[in-house]
């Protein structure tokens, strides 16, 4: 089974979520970043039905490297609560794998 993660983040903003890829890459804490949408989020926030949309930003990385880069996210994240959720890989191509670990820390 491989020690890799995906890190999952959105947001409303498609420079900011190249911004924190970029970051992330650049610091060699996650191996790839992928940015998608927008989507459209529909969610409760201080009690009302917000509707938004966001990017939503998939990550890969070693499962050791969560918590600094859920710490990276949240410096450079514009929302109060992010969601930033870590799913783990139950299985990969051993090479993709391999290739995530040579390329993070």
């Amino acid at each position: 089974m491989p020690a890799i993660i995906q890190i999952i983040t959105t947001i409303n903003d498609r420079r900011k979520a190249e911004e924190i890829g970029r970051q992330l890459v650049g610091e060699r804490l996650v191996a790839c970043c992928q940015i998608t949408g927008p989507i459209r989020s529909i969610y409760r926030w201080k009690g009302a039905i917000e509707e938004t949309d966001e990017w939503y930003v998939i990550m890969k990385t070693k499962e050791s490297l969560y918590h600094p880069a859920e710490e990276a996210i949240r410096k450079l994240h514009p929302y109060e609560v992010p969601e930033i959720i870590a799913v783990p890989v139950r299985d990969a191509f051993e090479d993709y794998t391999a290739w995530v670990k040579r390329e993070t820390l």
